[in-house]
């Protein structure tokens, strides 16, 4: 296409596809090699993503105790994991680390801004980590079909990306959020839906013990839910980086800006799986 337009800047479709590719072969080295190495690459990968969520908010110097904290609370998360206790990995973070978390906040002494260094914080961790740490969970829940249903998982949710990204760009009118992302239409959010839902109804049977019908459930459940997670971080991101255009350019170049969509669609695939299906 770039050769045929010469004309149109194809720099950044070039740069978003370099990154799902990169973001594709990390996953794939993930779920060949046994469980461990999985989690281990998936804990790097969450503590990165954080990392980067809270390079985008204006922080004081009470907050550092606070992100100290919330970095502490991803070895206990995947530790959960490690032992196969879901019932502690399910409420740690929701539950208990969104009770405790203030405490370091209220002991720095610090009172201004504390909602929103807070919140901010919670949330970060509930789309960073706790989201995440799904694709982990896979492979301890079923070894069986774990390392292949993250295949599954991540290979539509990148294509669903990308679809969504090209026709949104080349033939997408009718914007969902301007204010936010002006990339994200409603065409695009339709034929990544169909073509998402196509690719699973073709590899489901190589890659997850599904059925039919659910099979094709799936492209349907993480073309919408991938859309969510996208447009949520895409809104996220620019209430967290108002009047900071520079910073804001910075984030979209970044790899991990592309797990916004895996933030949703890994543990809502999973807890579907789970409830309508015993191997999990």
């Amino acid at each position: 296409m770039s050769k045929r337009e010469p004309e149109k800047d194809f720099t950044a479709v070039f740069l978003r596809v370099k990154t799902w590719w990169g973001m594709f072969a990390v996953f794939c080295m993930a779920t060949l090699f046994n469980p461990v190495v999985s989690l281990l690459s998936l804990m790097v990968l969450c503590f990165f993503a954080l990392k980067e969520y809270f390079s985008m908010m204006k922080t004081r110097k009470a907050d550092r105790r606070l992100f100290l904290w919330s970095y502490l609370a991803i070895p206990v998360q995947f530790y959960w994991i490690y032992i196969g206790w879901y019932g502690m990995f399910i409420v740690f973070i929701p539950v208990y680390v969104f009770l405790f978390l203030p405490l370091p906040r209220l002991l720095g002494k610090g009172t201004s801004g504390f909602l929103r260094s807070v919140s901010s914080t919670q949330w970060g961790l509930m789309l960073m980590v706790f989201g995440l740490s799904h694709l982990a969970y896979y492979q301890f829940a079923t070894p069986e079909y774990g390392a292949n249903l993250v295949l599954f998982l991540v290979v539509l949710t990148q294509v669903n990306d990308v679809v969504h990204y090209l026709i949104s760009i080349y033939i997408g009118k009718r914007k969902v959020v301007p204010s936010a992302n002006p990339t994200i239409t409603w065409e695009g959010y339709v034929g990544a839906t169909v073509v998402t839902t196509t690719i699973a109804y073709f590899i489901y049977p190589y890659l997850t013990p599904l059925d039919l019908k659910f099979g094709i459930i799936s492209g349907v459940l993480i073309s919408l839910s991938g859309f969510f997670g996208s447009l949520t971080i895409s809104v996220l991101k620019r209430d967290l980086l108002i009047g900071d255009r520079e910073k804001l350019q910075n984030v979209q170049k970044s790899y991990l800006t592309r797990v916004d969509s895996l933030t949703y669609t890994s543990p809502v695939f999973f807890h579907v799986i789970r409830y309508f299906y015993e191997f999990m």
